[in-house]
């Protein structure tokens, strides 16, 4: 009788055992999952990160002054179809400036509307929008916040 306690008790031991071990190697296999994740999420913003874009003052060949944007990209890769979207004056509509294409490593200058030279104090970041060489989307902000375009 008590070689039946002994062997009920074992199996159950065995039993605990095996759910443990399951519930053990799901948790550790979701850890796994969500870090990866997290890594594929570092890999793509990696390129996104290294592209800035501010407006400044420049002088001119003839000594004017004029304010440019300015779009510096210093990845390893060129990016595509940079846009600077334009605030809209009263009720006209919205515009952008479209810049197109930015090489690794490079800077580069358009120039930003006349009227803003008005109210220009120093150097600040614009809003950006640009394809990186994965062909995503990214949008950074005046703050320099960067989020994935195509998921707002």
């Amino acid at each position: 009788m008590d070689s039946d306690w002994v062997g009920a008790g074992a199996d159950a031991f065995a039993a605990i055992g095996t759910v443990g071990a399951f519930i053990v190697g799901f948790v550790l296999l979701r850890r796994e999952h969500r870090r990866e994740a997290d890594r594929s999420e570092d890999e793509q913003r990696a390129q996104a990160a290294r592209i800035s874009s501010w407006v400044e003052l420049t002088r001119k060949a003839d000594g004017s002054r004029e304010l440019a944007f300015h779009i510096h990209n210093a990845s390893d890769m060129p990016i595509y179809e940079v846009e600077l979207p334009l605030p809209a004056l009263g009720d006209e509509e919205a515009g952008s400036e479209f810049v197109g294409l930015v090489p690794p490593g490079r800077t580069v200058q358009r120039p930003a509307p006349a009227e803003w030279l008005r109210t220009y104090v120093e150097p600040e970041p614009v809003q950006l929008e640009f394809l990186d060489s994965a062909g995503r989307r990214w949008s950074r902000d005046e703050q320099g916040s960067l989020s994935r375009a195509d998921e707002a």
